[in-house]
């Protein structure tokens, strides 16, 4: 009986962790898309990797749910508690100083971490740039794309066959258009970044595209959108 209570109190626990997560990421968006989105974008890009920051609010979450469910998990806090006891007591009032200045620095970073791509420019908002850097078409000085392959990669960047297109402006500023938040429209982003795919190598700017590792791809995304990604890789001069 036990153990069904202890599973029931853990399903319960992960079912609450994925709804702050969805309620997070709608509630970031609709901030996001007040602040920074004009009438005629087309793509907003969530950009790699500080958008894999968040992670950071969810261990929050965990570690708050391991305090209230977990016994075990909760008389080793207090044991580390009252070891550090005369630290915490002697560094209170900068530990939470320190602690509330991360979390405004930690929100601040993900929240100005948008690029707008309209149709005639790319305005670029950063943790230095929050009032947004334009950018013209012809600024890009390169495009790198492709799909990632058997790679080891760290926890919380990319996995194998995830798509990537990249571009570089003249003051090397690189931007992922694959790293898409949103639309303008209900039409999926790879048939948008199609189109400015085609519009960009009509303009001559260099490309580097590769076919290598496009099978993985294909292993978790329908047909109608590894076509569009083998279109995208195919179309250089």
């Amino acid at each position: 009986m036990k153990t069904l209570k202890t599973i029931f109190i853990w399903i319960l626990s992960l079912i609450f962790i994925i709804i702050f997560s969805i309620v997070f990421f709608i509630l970031l968006s609709f901030v996001q898309s007040k602040l920074f989105l004009p009438e005629d974008y087309i793509l907003w890009i969530f950009k790699f990797p500080i958008s894999r920051l968040i992670f950071i609010y969810e261990l929050y979450i965990i570690i708050a749910l391991l305090y209230f469910v977990n016994k075990n998990y909760r008389e080793l806090l207090f044991i580390l508690i009252n070891f550090s006891k005369d630290f915490i007591k002697n560094y209170k009032t900068a530990i939470i100083f320190t602690f509330v200045i991360f979390n405004i620095i930690l929100t601040y970073a993900i929240l100005f971490n948008v690029t707008v791509i309209t149709n005639n420019k790319i305005i670029d908002y950063t943790f230095l740039s929050p009032t947004g850097k334009e950018y013209e078409y012809n600024d890009i000085a390169k495009i790198d794309t492709g799909v990632y392959g058997k790679k080891r990669y760290l926890s919380f960047t990319h996995s194998k066959g995830d798509f990537y297109y990249i571009i570089e402006l003249k003051d090397g500023t690189k931007i992922d258009l694959n790293e898409v938040d949103s639309t303008d429209s209900d039409i999926d982003y790879r048939f948008i970044l199609e189109n400015l795919d085609k519009e960009y190598v009509n303009m001559d700017i260099p490309k580097v595209s590769s076919m290598d590792n496009f099978e993985y791809c294909t292993e978790h995304l329908d047909k109608i959108y590894t076509d569009k990604i083998r279109n995208i890789l195919l179309n250089t001069k």
